[in-house]
């Protein structure tokens, strides 16, 4: 299984919603060799973290299935984050897209090993995160602290997420109604 987080809260390069260019993403990320779909979550509006006075974020994950590398993988994802006009500046910069490698099954990595770290090492702080993961993994359990996205969501602090007022996807896409597909 591998969980890939999106987000986004600028226009797209072609002046596209932050709902469109997520959408978009998933399927670009969808069409990169070896990976299958299986799921995609919810879309929800979530306020920036930090707090700031950005425009709020339109957030979500999606679940693969496939064998990747995850060295290449994240290259991958970061090129695809590229094509979509996302340009790495400043931490915690409004952004067109942001893609995160979240997990791949149950592997672990960290330094000395370059990136990706996986688990992501931030997962466990962000509601923008855990939420739309319990829509399309709602048994994964972090590999490392050995508890799923719903025991770690009540240890944070409240953070804004409500479902967004626009679902791109419905269907066998739409983890709300079927959480995978053949």
């Amino acid at each position: 299984m591998i969980l890939i987080a999106f987000g986004a809260n600028l226009p797209g390069p072609d002046g596209c919603s932050p709902h469109e260019t997520c959408r978009r993403a998933v399927m670009a990320v969808a069409g990169l060799g070896g990976l299958r779909l299986d799921a995609v979550s919810r879309f929800y509006a979530t306020a920036p973290i930090p707090v700031s006075d950005q425009p709020p974020y339109i957030n979500g994950v999606m679940r693969l299935s496939g064998e990747a590398d995850p060295a290449q993988l994240l290259a991958d994802v970061l090129t695809v984050e590229a094509s979509f006009g996302r340009t790495r500046s400043v931490a915690n910069a409004p952004r067109s897209l942001d893609l995160d490698l979240i997990a791949i099954d149950d592997l672990t990595r960290g330094p000395p090993i370059p990136d990706p770290i996986l688990p992501h090492p931030r997962m466990q702080d962000r509601a923008f995160v855990l939420v739309p993961l319990m829509d399309v993994a709602p048994d994964w359990r972090h590999p490392v602290l050995g508890e799923t996205a719903a025991e770690l969501l009540v240890k944070l602090p409240d953070q804004a997420i409500e479902l967004a007022e626009i679902q791109p996807f419905s269907g066998a896409l739409d983890a709300s109604h079927v959480a995978s597909r053949p």
